[in-house]
């Protein structure tokens, strides 16, 4: 069964705070400095990003707010028990732009929803999902394309800016 929470409880809070400490060090943070940007002592803070105490989204949000990552994916890497996720998500904001999506859907579509059958969603996602994936793997293969043909005509060092022998390696 899927659950916002899988395992409740410690485990949960397990899961948490490996997300908030993968988020923190990804930020290159200090604890202290993630307490101060939310306005909270440091032992606080240290008890929040150790995963203990009832989940609160209030606290969620501002420490997203101070490490400028996204708390829907914080969210959505407990159900996923996979912490990696809300730090793949942290500079694109994927699950924030996934949700405001969400939000203009409910505000266009509003009772129609409930008309949605559930294939017609599955086929929606994942297409959707699908293209998306095809995307970023085409955004690296680019990547990886452009690098590879800039090492395979960088100069000779010892060349200068017009690549014709004036540069730091040559006698004058």
């Amino acid at each position: 069964m899927f659950s916002l929470v899988p395992g409740g409880g410690r485990t949960a809070g397990r899961r948490l705070s490996r997300a908030l400490k993968a988020l923190r060090r990804h930020r290159r943070m200090r604890p202290a400095e993630v307490a101060a940007a939310m306005g909270m002592p440091l032992r606080s803070y240290e008890h929040f990003e150790a995963g203990r105490g009832r989940l609160n989204l209030d606290r969620l949000h501002a420490f997203a707010a101070a490490t400028d990552t996204d708390a829907f994916a914080i969210l959505a890497s407990l159900a996923l028990e996979a912490p990696e996720f809300a730090v793949a998500c942290a500079d694109n904001k994927l699950m924030l732009i996934l949700m405001m999506t969400l939000q203009d859907f409910e505000a266009a579509a509003g009772a129609e929803i409930a008309r949605l059958e559930p294939r017609t969603a599955i086929a929606a996602f994942t297409r959707t999902f699908a293209e998306l994936l095809a995307a970023a793997r085409r955004r690296d293969a680019l990547v990886e394309d452009w690098l590879s043909r800039r090492r395979c005509s960088e100069p000779d060092v010892s060349d200068g800016p017009d690549g014709h022998g004036d540069g730091p390696g040559t006698q004058t």
